[in-house]
């Protein structure tokens, strides 16, 4: 009974799973956050363009 407690105590896969699951989670919250940002970013670059078209276009292209 000592013996399979001593060897339960010392063996670390459940606790290198579970740190290895809270990397990979860490890692893909990194990305959902930096994705959605890029998202934003990326619609507001094209509505700045849009504009720009639609001035250029409003003014006869002498803008």
């Amino acid at each position: 009974m000592k013996k399979a407690l001593a060897r339960f105590i010392r063996d670390e896969r459940g606790a290198t799973a579970i740190e290895y699951g809270l990397i990979v989670g860490l890692i893909s919250l990194a990305l959902v956050v930096s994705a959605g940002q890029l998202g934003t970013d990326i619609g507001q670059l094209f509505t700045r363009l849009s504009n720009k078209v639609t001035s250029i276009l409003a003014t006869g292209g002498n803008g």
